[in-house]
């Protein structure tokens, strides 16, 4: 189990995830309110977010996100980046 904690505005949320999940999946399923206009298939950026800790407890950037221009860090599309390991994330375009 991971601990991914989301910065919503002023607001922090500490959420324990299951590896392997995604960060939208993960932020979905604990209320948190992420925009998702493509599902979650990474042909949007409506689930952008910035790592501010932990970006090396997350899957490799794909090239979903390259396609979408996602090429640095700390940005990253919450439905592309897995988890597997603590992570805290700011949520952008909320």
């Amino acid at each position: 189990m991971s601990t991914v904690t989301f910065i919503i505005g002023d607001q922090i949320k500490e959420v324990k995830a299951e590896n392997g999940k995604t960060i939208l999946q993960i932020g979905l399923d604990a209320g948190v309110p992420i925009e998702n206009a493509c599902g979650g298939n990474g042909f949007c950026t409506t689930c952008l977010c910035s790592v501010k800790e932990g970006s090396n407890n997350l899957s490799e950037r794909n090239d979903r996100e390259e396609n979408m221009g996602i090429l640095e860090d700390p940005e990253r599309l919450g439905c592309q980046a897995k988890v597997k390991g603590d992570v805290t994330v700011e949520l952008l375009d909320q």
